[in-house]
């Protein structure tokens, strides 16, 4: 999706609010825009991505012969998916991952410049992640994102240690913010919010065994702080609209995704690195921002192209 917004010399990125995965991709971008603009932008992507393949491609979550024969790029048959499953389930990264190594963390200082994103900042870049301890969002940004604000973006509990950042631990975003909105609606004067939905917010069968049900409930608990920001966004609205609020900021709501896509992945297919999956999410990304810049650019400073009472209430 990115990568096909990027090409676009009409839009401007004023700013990027983002969590866990698209944490990952914020960062790359911005760097990217940093260095040489929003070509050099889809090139770090591109190598950020690849390199993440060739890493993953020496990692414990490989796909089986079952599992490549499978169109859903899942890893449900992986020997290393199955341990690892089956870990999570009887003990914690403390015990399993005691050293806290963590690949993210040098593939993210190989690609990105971060005192460059300080010095020479191109976008206004906000980071979310969930303190572990009180369960509040902290929204990392500015000249003071690193690589370890992004690792805090992107850890999953089960699976990572916590990650330590002045004395404060920290879990995914998602938690807390599947992202914040807010942060560029406070601190950007574009009106317009373009969201980038992964988490599917409605499946049509109810989950039945115990792996689903879990998939699901992370699902259900990364949306609902989204669906209430959403509303709130929705309620200051129609305040600004009624004329009962002069002062407000009308922001414009847009909304690229491809939920019926992302459904029918299982959830083992987030750990599943290969190039050709890689690949397959890219392409039909560029294909739903096409499909969405067609007939709602022109809407764009306008109005929403979302209808938030439809979505989120």
């Amino acid at each position: 999706m990115l990568d096909r917004l990027l090409e676009e010399e009409r839009l401007v990125i004023e700013g990027i609010t983002a969590t866990s995965a698209g944490a990952v991709n914020a960062v790359v971008l911005a760097h990217g825009l940093a260095v040489g603009g929003p070509e050099e932008a889809r090139n770090a992507l591109r190598l950020f991505w690849k390199r993440m393949s060739e890493t993953a491609s020496h990692g414990i979550f490989q796909p089986s012969m079952i599992d490549r024969m499978n169109p859903n790029f899942g890893l449900d048959n992986s020997p290393g998916y199955m341990l690892m499953n089956a870990l999570s389930y009887f003990s914690s990264p403390y015990q399993f991952n005691p050293l806290d190594y963590n690949p993210l963390k040098c593939l993210l200082e190989e690609v990105v410049d971060f005192g460059r994103l300080s010095r020479q900042p191109a976008v206004k870049l906000f980071i979310c992640a969930t303190n572990a301890r009180t369960g509040k969002l902290k929204v990392f940004s500015g000249e003071d994102v690193r690589s370890d604000h992004v690792l805090a973006s992107t850890c999953l509990p089960l699976l990572m240690r916590a990650v330590e950042i002045d004395g404060d631990h920290y879990w995914d975003g998602g938690f807390a913010a599947n992202p914040a909105i807010f942060p560029v609606i406070y601190e950007c004067e574009a009106p317009d919010v373009i969201m980038v939905h992964l988490t599917p917010g409605e499946r049509p069968e109810i989950p039945t065994s115990s792996r689903a049900i879990m998939h699901r409930m992370q699902e259900i608990s990364f949306n609902t702080s989204l669906i209430h920001e959403m509303r709130a966004v929705a309620f200051v609205t129609k305040l600004i609209d009624d004329g009962r609020f002069a002062d407000g900021k009308r922001i414009f709501v847009h909304s690229i995704e491809a939920e019926d896509v992302m459904r029918e992945l299982p959830g083992s297919s987030r750990f599943n690195g290969d190039w050709e999956f890689l690949s397959h999410l890219h392409e039909i990304g560029r294909q739903r921002a096409e499909d969405w810049l067609a007939p709602n650019f022109d809407r764009l400073g306008v109005e929403s192209t979302v209808d938030l009472q439809a979505k989120y209430f």
